[in-house]
């Protein structure tokens, strides 16, 4: 039986929600052109600032090995030992400047946030996982794929079906089998000033399932 860990909410929120998390093992299977597809589709209606779609991806799949093998290489090694299991990786990208007037995009990197938390509730409703990290190395990504000036790598991205927790290395392994862990509300929701929790963040309320 292969690990599902469900958040434990204070207040109800969507099943797709409580349902995604972050696994490293990735199961030996590939993942449907369709069901790519549709996790770009979510990430495309995606808000963002001024309608500016700040977010541009670079793919590579199983179907692709040489793709695969150079943006795994630009994987930090404690990633790369996990993430070379996973049948797709891509990379997320922000156009830094807006399109109208080349000034600068203070929100750019918010919105392609946005857009990759679509794409992680998508995957979550068609059965597969993501896994995003910062552990990469940026320039060597944009050498590598020739990503131009004015956009910043942001993050690298491993999805595919979950595996069995068995096939991590054991540090791996141990975080993947851990409980998961959230500050409460009252520490992250504040009213009035800093640091003043809100009362909604105070008051114990039943979790409805």
């Amino acid at each position: 039986m292969l690990p599902a860990k469900p958040a434990e909410t204070t207040f109800p929120v969507h099943e797709l929600i409580r349902r995604r998390w972050s696994p490293r093992a990735f199961a030996d299977r590939p993942v449907e052109p369709e069901k790519v597809g549709s996790l770009f589709e979510a990430a495309r209606w995606a808000a963002s600032s001024n309608n500016e779609q700040p977010w541009r991806f670079i793919l590579a799949t199983r179907e692709h090995p040489d793709d695969l093998a150079r943006l795994l290489g630009c994987l930090k090694e404690s990633n790369q030992a996990w993430a070379r299991r996973a049948p797709v990786l891509m990379l997320s990208v922000a156009r830094l400047t807006f399109s109208d007037d080349g000034e600068p995009n203070r929100h750019a990197l918010y919105d392609v946030g946005q857009a990759v938390a679509g794409m992680a509730i998508q995957a979550t409703a068609l059965g597969l996982v993501i896994h995003q990290m910062a552990g990469f190395f940026p320039d060597k990504a944009r050498t590598e794929f020739g990503i131009p000036d004015g956009f910043e790598p942001v993050t690298a991205i491993a999805i595919g079906y979950q595996g069995d927790p068995a096939t991590l290395p054991d540090r791996q392994r141990l975080r993947e089998l851990a409980p998961r862990e959230r500050e409460p509300l009252s520490r992250l929701v504040f009213a009035g000033r800093w640091g003043e929790p809100a009362a909604v963040a105070s008051e114990a309320v039943p979790m409805v399932r």
